[in-house]
């Protein structure tokens, strides 16, 4: 920021990919009612932003993109919208947002029109001077620009550059990729340094959905992730930062949730485990901690089964985990219904999404690397690729080879390849794969198992 002697402190909130009115589609197994509320939520997250704006008196609210799930937003997405800038125009809280991927500018779809006090940054660079509320006194440049298609591939980072004859705090709204972040589209892609280049204070960041920080300080740079999780993929709490900026220009920023469903992968070891009935029993409770510390929330839970122990095959192959989440999501469903008429009761809700399996046989390693045997020449295989790269991936591409010649099994394989991006944890898979086979073949046979 250019140096000053003081200026007007004042506070601000970021939030950004609001995607409101998403379907929810493609889960299975969810009640009429409880996929109602699921689809109401981003909603219910919109709602909390706006109470917590009125509630912080912050000076205005900056949306980084993304503020509809879809280029066709419903009719009821943009009431919800208008009934949203209508509260805050009534408290005199501005709002200065820009349009992403999937609510572009150039979209077809009904235009309401904005309120005096929303100000919808257009496809070309463009600033606004922000006042402060309770003396009318100039805090900020705010600057920002909205997509116009779906995919936008330039570098919009670069259009950024500090009017060096402003002493205010700049702020710049900018939806897109920095540094080329896994998992979302390299939509505006842009470098850490070109934010940094640019002389902003602060960078409103939107599009990637997970909450982090990449600078602190000249400038902050900042994503805030979305305001309501949507799906196993975006788990742990989702909100918007509240930004204070003093008399320097130092900036404080503290995190607040919003979220009214809480998406969560958590970890249950079987490695104490002996018997169905004790892990039965280990799912239960472990869903109960849950729901005691979701604080009012409902959760949407997927358990991943970790460890090794006995119960390993009938995990891997049993019908066991099917009935079990069969009946957890029956006793869900029950408690739904015991609500009656009233809206579903959030924080007692903890709806299990299903079970997913990383666990692993007992075996004697040290004993089999020394075997004279298929199994033991395999794992010697496996720790000489674990320690060479080359030949990890000659090993790799070798055996998927054959696979990836059908197209179904070509995106299952891609899919697999994005959740474990990891070569060895890929390989230490395959190895208790292989273990698991060769020596229930060996029981199967009569004989006993190392």
């Amino acid at each position: 920021m250019k140096e000053c002697e003081s200026m007007n402190p004042f506070r601000f909130l970021h939030a950004a990919d609001l995607h409101l009115d998403t379907p929810f589609s493609g889960m299975s197994g969810v009640p009429n009612r409880l996929r109602r509320f699921l689809q109401e939520s981003t909603f219910t997250a919109f709602d909390n932003l706006v109470h917590l704006a009125i509630a912080e008196a912050v000076d205005f609210v900056v949306l980084s993109g993304d503020i509809y799930d879809a280029s066709d937003s419903s009719l009821r997405a943009q009431l919800r919208l208008r009934e949203a800038w209508d509260k805050l125009g009534r408290h005199g809280i501005p709002v200065y947002l820009i349009h992403g991927n999937h609510d572009p500018l150039g979209s077809r779809r009904l235009r309401l029109e904005l309120p005096p006090h929303v100000t919808e940054f257009g496809t070309k660079l463009e600033s606004r001077t922000a006042v402060r509320r309770s003396d009318d006194q100039p805090v900020a440049i705010i600057s920002g620009v909205s997509y116009g298609a779906a995919a936008v591939t330039d570098n919009l980072a670069l259009q950024f550059l500090r009017d060096p004859s402003s002493p205010l705090y700049h702020i710049a709204l900018l939806h897109g990729n920095v540094d080329g972040q896994e998992g979302h589209d390299a939509y505006a892609p842009c470098s850490l340094r070109d934010l940094k280049e640019s002389g902003y204070d602060y960078w409103a960041l939107g599009h990637i959905h997970k909450r982090q920080i990449l600078h602190e300080g000249a400038p902050w740079v900042v994503y805030p992730g979305n305001i309501q999780g949507r799906s196993l993929k975006e788990t742990g709490a989702k909100g918007c930062y509240i930004v204070d900026v003093s008399e320097s220009g130092a900036a404080d920023l503290q995190f607040h949730r919003l979220d009214q469903v809480t998406w969560l992968e958590t970890e249950m070891p079987i490695d104490d485990l002996s018997s169905e009935e004790a892990w039965k029993d280990r799912v239960e409770e472990t869903l109960e901690e849950i729901r005691a510390a979701q604080d009012g929330k409902m959760s949407v839970v997927r358990l991943v089964f970790t460890g090794q122990g006995p119960l390993h095959t009938m995990l891997q192959s049993g019908p066991e985990s099917a009935e079990l989440l069969q009946e957890l999501r029956r006793k869900e469903t029950i408690r739904l219904e015991e609500a009656g008429v009233a809206a579903p009761p959030a924080g007692e809700i903890v709806w299990p999404a299903g079970f997913k399996v990383n666990t692993a046989m007992e075996i004697d390693r040290d004993f089999l690397l020394g075997e004279d045997s298929f199994l033991g020449e395999l794992l010697r295989l496996g720790s000489q690729a674990a320690g060479s790269p080359e030949l990890l991936d000659s090993l790799t591409q070798e055996a998927l080879a054959s696979l990836r010649e059908n197209r179904l099994l070509r995106r299952l394989l891609k899919e697999q390849e994005q959740e474990v991006k990891d070569r060895e944890e890929l390989l230490r898979r395959a190895e208790e794969l292989a273990a698991a086979i060769l020596l229930g073949e060996e029981t199967s046979d009569g004989r006993a198992s190392s």
